[in-house]
């Protein structure tokens, strides 16, 4: 049956670990869908950490923009992190800026892409918390960002808001016939 899970949180807040943790209290041998691009040899860095943190079994796969091409039926999947996927995305067109085809792209990708049947762990970031930046691509980056992770959020069957490294639950939808759980 096919879980959307979300786990939104701020910058170094456990968001990856507890995806990490959910998925393989879930399978023996989940999916990381990594969405990063290597900027810089710090970044570098720090995806190496995150890959050294996985064990041998976790499948591996690296995909910038179009997670869809990637069948992942009947799988856990970790996609780390939403955030650096819409970079790759406002990337490679540059110099528009037109929010709402960025955000109309992204959906059309996420939705081909969750139509598989699996469980699917999603994390993104919370960078609309803080105050309104006086840059203006920042604003924009902050709106896509905003709304798509409201366009998951409402697709998702469970929101995990972490802070601080403490997991709380936002929303759980409960499922008839689910681990005997009636509907809320």
């Amino acid at each position: 049956m096919k879980k959307i899970i979300l786990i939104t949180g701020g910058q170094r807040s456990g968001k990856s670990t507890k995806a990490e943790e959910l998925a393989l209290s879930l399978s023996d041998n989940p999916v990381y869908l990594a969405t990063a691009h290597i900027w810089d040899d710090e970044f570098r860095k720090r995806v190496q950490k995150h890959q050294e943190r996985r064990g041998p079994q976790w499948t591996n796969i690296e995909e910038e923009i179009n997670i869809s091409n990637h069948d992942v039926t009947g799988r856990v999947v970790v996609i780390d992190c939403i955030t650096l996927w819409l970079t790759n995305i406002i990337s490679i067109e540059h110099g528009t800026w037109n929010i709402e085809h960025y955000l109309e792209k992204a959906k059309k990708e996420f939705d081909a892409f969750t139509k598989y049947d699996a469980t699917f762990i999603f994390v993104t970031n919370e960078i609309g918390l803080g105050g309104v930046s006086t840059n203006q691509l920042q604003r924009k980056f902050t709106d896509l960002q905003g709304w798509m992770n409201q366009y998951i959020a409402q697709k998702a069957d469970e929101v995990i808001l972490m802070v601080s490294g403490i997991p709380v639950m936002v929303k759980e939808t409960r499922r008839q016939g689910v681990q005997g759980v009636q509907d809320k």
